[in-house]
């Protein structure tokens, strides 16, 4: 898969680290493997070796220069022409307080927990909100701070 080179922060022999392309979100990242391998057991040592800092650096950064509530790391890349690749989805507050207003996602609220009388919601909710709003829909919710090309430069400055 071709990615537009201004969405490419940081790359190593193995890994290439970008902004999803597809995502209004600004922050939400992706670790991919360069070569088209789909499994974790097929990788070359020297890319494992390098993958643990990396997955800890990308999180350390992320979290330093974006302040998020929350952030999921997912693994995936099981599809043709997808290697394997991990998301790094940034849940700020802001993106908490729209999944809460969206009356399509008020029906997940009785599946999610309690606390003091308050209803929370899980990661696979948040996930599931993050790529409908900001990934398919047409009209994303209102982004609070900065954008996408303003947050890739910055990240780009900590690697």
């Amino acid at each position: 898969m071709q990615i537009d080179p201004a969405f490419i922060v940081y790359e190593t022999e193995h890994w290439r680290l970008n902004h999803h392309q597809a995502s209004k979100l600004p922050g939400y990242l992706m670790l991919g493997a360069r070569a088209p391998i789909h499994s974790l057991a097929d990788m070359p040592e020297a890319a494992l070796a390098e993958l643990g800092g990396l997955l800890a650096k990308v999180q350390r950064v992320m979290e330093a220069q974006l302040n998020p509530k929350w952030l999921y790391i997912s693994r995936y890349g099981h599809m043709p022409g997808f290697p394997l690749h991990f998301h790094f989805i940034p849940v700020y507050g802001w993106v908490e307080e729209a999944f809460w207003r969206d009356e399509r996602y008020r029906v997940l609220q009785g599946f999610g927990l309690q606390e003091a009388g308050k209803s929370l919601t899980d990661g696979a909710e948040l996930t599931l909100f993050v790529w409908r709003a900001f990934g398919e829909s047409p009209v994303p919710p209102e982004v609070q701070g900065p954008s996408i090309s303003q947050v890739i430069q910055r990240l780009r400055t900590d690697f």
